[in-house]
Order: C-alpha cells, then structure tokens, then sequence
C-alpha cells in the first residue's frame, strides 16, 4: 500500500475513532457516574481522556511504517 493512502487511511481511523470514543466515554459517564461527585468525573475524564491515545498511537505507527516491497 503506498504511503499517501496509508495516511487517508489512518487519518479516518484517526477521527473516526476520536469521534466513537468520545461519544461511548460520555455516554458512559452519563449512564453511571451521573450522581457521582465532581472529583469522581475530573479523575474519570482525565483517565478516558488518555486512554485513546493507546489505539491512536498504534495506528499512527501503522501509518509511519515503510511500505512493503
């Protein structure tokens, strides 16, 4: 796969996954931490707010990777 189609590629794995992640991380916040305290959400949010990167990451390395001879 050439390099420029890796990148379209991964740019809309990119935002589709920035785009679910919110939208699952808030759904579930909203679910079950509605009558928690504001500390409990701060932790949940800053937690969940790093936690995409861990799949983001793995899909920027996918894209940076040389391509196959």
């Amino acid at each position: 796969m050439s390099v420029r189609i890796k990148k379209l590629v991964g740019a809309i794995i990119l935002l589709t996954l920035v785009v679910v992640y919110a939208i699952l991380a808030t759904a579930f916040a909203t679910l079950y931490l509605a009558e928690s305290s504001g500390w409990v959400h701060l932790a949940y949010f800053l937690f969940s707010g790093i936690l995409w990167v861990v799949p983001a990451m793995v899909v920027i390395k996918w894209m940076e990777s040389a391509p196959r001879r």
